[in-house]
């Protein structure tokens, strides 16, 4: 009973294909516009535009066409006739009310308010269908809905190809969708990509960023002090601000880099064809395939990845996709890891960080495993249905748009959030509780008092020093922070900060400190996300402090079971 216009989209893939649509016999049939658009290409676009204001304008309705037959046909209609009266009630149409309600959809019959002896009569005439038809409501639906689908395609589109050639797309899937090469394939392509990522591209373009921004540095030091600004505001300045900032800045071409070959594989398709393959192994964990995107999402950011389970079904499903949705690694951790790399690891980069991804998404797949059927989690298995888009070549302003909003946003955070973190901890680490410099007074600075309190925390990890544990804490704010963090407080630049680092840790420890870094709570805008998501607050602080305790778990057993494999 609305009025409605069709967008028969992907048309540049139907002329690929050698295929035609009657577009204007399908139209006729269905009763309703139908305008040919390749959003794409945007083409027919306006077209598009014009139908949908006329179509508004003018309150045109399409018919409604009964597609079912036989017993369905009969027992939508005695539903329809049981219930039409609530239905006008509250403003449902009673088709699209009878249809749910056969489907068993318990908010359309609370809604409808059916008493008992409704809801007897509804299961009743259900029953008999289903006895008539020998296969479940569900089933009889769809069949009578791609029944309907079929009949429209024979007959208003002409194929460019004999029955049974397999497409492009079909040829490729029958490789990348292969039951036992399908996951293997997978972890190769992405393995690749962090190899180009982290590997001698990325580190070439990070290395030049970040000799540049050096440079910028050193002249803007050599220009205060010719201005003769005073020592305090030059440090404030070159160590907090320009220190800080830069020193996230200099990730910038890694990051960038990163999603240029994610938004390559996802325009591609080939996302897609990986959460087809992982439903399988997902379904073992109490998931289904509908969780891969989100924790695709999540190798961006957290924030978005929680906000995602919303297309899952099942709420305890939901839950659990939100308690281990942080244990994807967010791009803001990169800059810490590709630090570290650069520090311990430098010929062995893109391994060390294809291990780091591998184990948070391990880490999500045994908390799943292990916790799945506790009654908070447990949930009814769900079926997973998606469509498979055609191959295609990736669009470049489709690619462009994305890394310039990954661009901006990383900008926008460098300026922002790092920026008055940089600041704080500049302050905090230069004076004491007597607002003196700390240095000149002799004291341990405010920051030195709070990081010592809580470094013991920190100790079996591997890195129970006060700096170290600052810049945990200040990751809360934003994981980027933490690099900013240590430069502010190691009197360095980010151009220097490896070699620093380098001297402090050892490479056992380096890696304790990445996998808690993986692991812990990601930042207070992701615990608000969750907060959300969740519904109630303690559930949110249960979801943060599990993942803070995976992550100092996790830790402790790299760096114990380090030293006792190498007898430190």
């Amino acid at each position: 009973g609305k009025p409605m216009v069709i967008a028969l989209n992907m048309m540049d893939e139907v002329r690929a294909a050698g295929d035609a649509f009657d577009v204007a016999e399908l139209a006729r049939e269905l009763g309703l516009p139908i305008i040919p658009i390749s959003a794409r290409a945007g083409e027919g676009l306006d077209k598009l535009i014009t139908a949908a204001r006329d179509t508004v304008l003018d309150k045109k309705t399409p018919p409604i066409t009964d597609i079912c037959e036989g017993a369905l046909h009969e027992a939508l209609h005695a539903i329809g006739y049981l219930v039409g009266e609530k239905a006008a009630a509250t403003q449902l149409p009673v088709r699209y009310a009878a249809t749910k309600l056969t489907e068993g959809d318990e908010p359309v019959a609370c809604n409808l308010r059916l008493d008992d002896t409704e809801r007897h009569i509804i299961k009743e005439i259900v029953a008999r269908m289903e006895e008539k038809l020998g296969s479940e409501c569900d089933c009889a639906i769809a069949d009578a809905r791609y029944g309907y689908i079929d009949h429209l395609v024979n007959v208003h589109i002409r194929r460019g190809r004999a029955d049974g050639t397999p497409t492009r797309s079909q040829r490729i899937d029958s490789v990348l969708t292969h039951k036992i090469a399908a996951i293997p394939l997978f972890i190769a392509v992405m393995a690749g990509v962090f190899w180009l990522t982290f590997g001698p591209v990325g580190a070439f373009l990070s290395d030049s960023f970040a000799s540049l921004l050096g440079l910028l540095s050193d002249l803007a030091a050599q220009g205060l002090e010719n201005a003769g600004v005073s020592e305090l505001l030059r440090a404030l300045i070159v160590e907090g601000v320009l220190g800080g900032v830069f020193a996230m800045l200099g990730f910038l071409p890694v990051i960038i880099l990163l999603f240029f070959f994610l938004a390559l594989l996802e325009d591609s398709g080939y996302m897609a064809r990986a959460a087809f393959v992982m439903d399988r192994l997902l379904r073992g964990i109490g998931l289904s395939g509908r969780a891969f995107i989100p924790m695709l999402v999540g190798f961006g950011c957290s924030v978005p990845a929680i906000m995602a389970t919303r297309t899952m079904q099942s709420q305890k499903e939901r839950r659990l996709a939100i308690f281990i949705m942080p244990f994807m690694s967010c791009a803001a951790r990169v800059p810490i890891y590709a630090l570290f790399a650069a520090a311990f690891f430098p010929s062995r980069a893109a391994l060390v960080m294809t291990v780091i991804y591998a184990l948070g998404i391990l880490i999500a797949i045994l908390f799943s495993f292990f916790f799945k059927d506790l009654p908070f989690f447990k949930a009814e298995k769900t079926p997973f249905v998606m469509e498979l888009p055609p191959y295609r070549l990736p669009s470049p302003k489709t690619v462009l748009r994305l890394l310039g909003d990954k661009a901006r946003d990383f900008i926008r955070r460098a300026f922002t959030i790092i920026f008055a973190a940089s600041v704080v901890i500049w302050c905090l680490s230069t004076f004491d509780i007597t607002l003196r410099p700390a240095a000149d007074a002799g004291s341990a600075s405010i920051l030195e008092e709070a990081g010592s309190f809580i470094a013991p925390v920190f100790s079996p990890l591997g890195f129970g020093d006060w700096k170290s544990s600052t810049a945990l804490l200040t990751g809360l704010t934003a994981k980027e922070a933490v690099v900013s963090t240590m430069t502010v407080l190691h009197k360095t630049s980010e151009e220097d900060l490896p070699a620093v680092i380098g001297q402090i840790y050892t490479p056992l420890t380096a890696m304790s400190f990445m996998v808690f870094v993986l692991l812990y709570m990601p930042c207070v805008a992701a615990f608000a996300a969750m907060r959300r998501e969740l519904g109630r607050m303690r559930y949110a602080v249960a979801a943060a402090a599990t993942q803070t305790g995976v992550a100092w778990l996790c830790a402790f057993l790299v760096y114990q079971g380090g030293r006792l494999l190498t007898g430190g």
